[in-house]
């Protein structure tokens, strides 16, 4: 019974994500949809390493450590870690017109923006020589959308948390995840097995099972594709059977999928007037 009401939760989440990226048929479904909003960066530059996605220093790995801390609206219980978004500051006097790509690695209490990034990617943002100018200014106007995170010749790999217990408790988390998707669902099984087990959201990045199956394990997941979702499948051994915690394991595959958000009128409209940020 516990089971079954750990699983419906999940679902329930995965419906909201679902949700939340198609809220009304009345709208266009659109590869990307342009947002408005404001954006300022850490006083502490350690902060990075904390942050409620779980990723710890990895997080300096990501897009050259442009990563930051997103609203509730996009982190969505941790739903929207690892997703990628291009962001640009609306001055023309301080600012590029192509912005940089970030990655959310972090949740942010503050009311007044949507993203709180690093110094470093803050001050991508600046044209030449506007940097400490632009850092005076704290926070800026900013339009940003969601777009593919891109791992040239890098797999989606497979982290074994350090709160890892072997062989009792197993928890992990997803890294380098490319496309434009989120994670909605986990299982795990013996390799050569179709005994899926399914694994729960522990917090951020981080998804979890008590007494997984023994020997070396595959993975599939969920992810929101499209108008829909789609299961991944991960068929090697991506772990061995005496996996190690703090170990990261490659999963032999890479996520490229694109989910579809409702906006009107849709932000591929106006790719022309965003060149490609780095």
């Amino acid at each position: 019974m516990a089971m079954a009401t750990t699983r419906l939760h999940q679902s329930f989440f995965s419906l909201l994500s679902l949700l939340i990226i198609f809220p009304s048929a009345a709208l266009a479904a659109c590869a990307s949809c342009i947002h408005q909003s404001k954006v300022t960066y850490y006083a502490n530059s350690g902060a990075i390493n904390v942050g409620a996605c779980g990723f710890g220093s990895f997080a300096n790995m990501l897009y050259g450590g442009n990563v930051g801390a997103a609203t509730s609206k996009i982190y969505i219980n941790g739903v929207g870690c690892s997703a990628c978004y291009q962001v640009r500051c609306k001055n023309p006097n301080l600012c590029t017109k192509s912005g940089t790509t970030i990655v959310v690695t972090d949740l942010t209490q503050k009311n007044q923006t949507d993203f709180v990034v690093t110094r470093r990617a803050f001050l991508s943002l600046a044209l030449p020589h506007k940097g400490r100018q632009l850092l005076r200014e704290g926070i800026v106007d900013m339009d940003y959308k969601r777009i593919p995170c891109a791992y040239k010749g890098q797999n989606l790999e497979v982290k074994v948390d350090e709160s890892s217990q072997y062989p009792y408790y197993l928890a992990v988390q997803f890294l380098y995840q490319g496309g434009q998707t989120d994670i909605v669902n986990v299982d795990v099984a013996q390799v050569g097995s179709f005994d899926w087990h399914y694994m729960t959201r522990s917090h951020g990045a981080v998804w979890v099972i008590q007494s997984p199956p023994r020997g070396g394990l595959q993975f599939r997941f969920e992810v929101t594709s499209g108008y829909d979702g789609k299961w991944l499948w991960a068929r090697k051994s991506v772990l061995p059977s005496e996996w190690k915690s703090g170990q990261t394991y490659d999963s032999g595959l890479q996520i490229t999928d694109i989910a579809l958000e409702n906006c009107q009128p849709c932000g591929d409209h106006h790719d022309a007037e965003w060149t490609d940020s780095p």
